[in-house]
């Protein structure tokens, strides 16, 4: 069972400095509505929280995250910012920093999807939902949530794309959750914490490595139009640059990206 001082005691100093609270629940709606409440009431950067289960997991376009108890990570975390300007990019640089822990502990075959999913051999291990709050003072809030599969059961009802989980891509590498959880907070946190003035421009290229759409023939979604191309990365902004069959490529802020593995 999740155990925050468990998921302490694995913490580093860096990482214990900016991290203010961490609360771990049995059960809870949505990690990331919980710190969104907070963060009205003023709770400050570093807030943390996971839980055993969510009743109301989020992902992404309102999407449910499906949340069974005792089985996956669920967590989020909340970092306040000078300015909204200044979150351009962050879920790449999480997500470079998710497949960072990922690959420090043997588990190589992960790589990001485009924007901010975790995919193995074209499955879905994983996802990063920032939520944003601009205040009116001109600073931001953004409360970070990472859903990552643990040990998720096959053929679970409400999940329609592939997906997959750390004990399948990695069989024979041991994990437990509160380690996991923490190799992810030292990592994550001084991301979070250094990113207004490293910006995306530190990740691009580490991102780049672990992306595992350059290449492939996808569909894009965008609202009700559908664009079909071939991935040619991301450009400086984190944008995704598609090449049409006219040979013109075209970047996007947003979208839904579908592929064949």
């Amino acid at each position: 069972m999740l155990n925050s001082s468990k998921i302490n005691s694995h913490l580093t100093e860096t990482a214990q400095r900016v991290c203010f609270a961490l609360d771990v629940f049995p059960c809870i709606d949505s990690t990331n509505s919980y710190l969104m409440a907070r963060a009205q009431v003023d709770a400050p950067s570093g807030s943390v929280c996971f839980a055993e289960e969510q009743t109301a997991g989020k992902g992404r376009r309102g999407r449910q995250w499906i949340s069974p108890q005792g089985q996956n990570i669920y967590g989020s975390f909340l970092w306040r910012f000078s300015s909204v300007a200044g979150l351009g990019g962050l879920s790449l640089a999480i997500g470079v920093g998710v497949i960072r822990v990922l690959r420090k502990h043997g588990i190589g075959n992960v790589g990001l999807k485009w924007p901010n999913d975790i995919y193995s051999d074209g499955k879905k291990l994983g996802g990063i939902l920032i939520e944003v709050t601009s205040h009116t003072d001109g600073s931001a809030s953004a409360v970070i949530g990472l859903g990552l599969n643990f040990n998720l059961p096959p053929n679970l009802d409400g999940i329609t794309q592939a997906y997959t989980n750390l004990c399948e891509v990695a069989p024979d590498v041991v994990l437990e959750r509160n380690f996991v959880i923490a190799q992810l907070l030292n990592e994550l946190l001084p991301i979070a914490s250094t990113f207004e003035a490293q910006t995306l421009a530190a990740y691009l290229d580490e991102w780049r490595d672990y992306d595992c759409l350059f290449g492939k023939q996808v569909n894009l979604f965008v609202g009700s139009q559908q664009i079909s191309g071939i991935v040619q990365g991301i450009d400086e902004n984190g944008l995704l640059k598609l090449q049409r069959d006219d040979g013109t490529i075209q970047t996007f802020a947003s979208g839904e990206v579908s592929f064949s593995a």
